[in-house]
């Protein structure tokens, strides 16, 4: 587990500097064909990356603490833990952050092996982002409220929620997710537009028959 909590943070720390250098080569292409499959491989790159975000993220959350052994009652204790991060926010009563903390790791680990199989990326990676989105958000409002706080995300060494925590999720975390999104997107609109023409054609000729 050690070995697949290492790979899920180097994909977080290093997998938007792919994506971006993939970004620059597909801009470099004027071939629309070979522009659509360099676009194809680097949304399967980029379902990697961002589904290795919220694994790590659900990893780090659920792994047991020191020197406990992986077991439903330690991940019970780790989600216990959590849930303090979660309270000490001071958005929700302690019941909802209770609640919030033993649910979102889950809902991380869903999500992030839902990206990995790079199915319905249309949905799937603008979920993503709403999600990144709702945690940075959570982090601005603690900043400006002055509290001195783990930004609890669980992903790489405890961070306080700042700057560097905003600028560390929006960098690595969510423009990755907003890259795959615009590209399902871009892709969907390109297929629709290749397949018209051959449609056009086939009502054609059946008109003419």
């Amino acid at each position: 587990m050690n070995t697949l909590g290492r790979l899920l943070l180097w994909l977080t720390d290093h997998g938007y500097q792919l994506l971006l250098a993939g970004l620059i080569v597909v801009l470099c292409i004027r071939n629309a064909k070979s522009r659509r499959k360099v676009v194809r491989v680097l949304l399967v790159l980029g379902g990697l990356v961002v589904g290795a975000v919220f694994l790590a993220a659900a990893y780090g959350k659920m792994k047991p603490l020191p020197g406990l052994a992986w077991s439903w009652s330690s991940v019970k204790t780790s989600l216990a833990m959590f849930a303090i991060q979660v309270d000490s926010y001071e958005i929700l009563p302690s019941a909802a952050a209770n609640t919030v903390a033993h649910t979102l790791p889950y809902f991380e680990l869903f999500l992030g092996l839902w990206l990995v199989t790079c199915v319905g990326q249309r949905f799937s990676a603008p979920l993503a982002c709403l999600a990144i989105c709702g945690f940075m958000i959570a982090i601005t409002t603690a900043y400006f409220r002055g509290l001195k706080i783990d930004c609890g995300c669980g992903i790489g060494p405890p961070e306080e929620a700042g700057p560097a925590a905003l600028l560390r999720d929006g960098l690595k975390f969510l423009l990755p997710a907003l890259l795959v999104t615009c590209g399902a997107f871009w892709i969907r609109r390109q297929s629709g537009a290749s397949e018209s023409p051959a449609v056009a054609m086939a009502s054609s000729s059946t008109a003419t028959d």
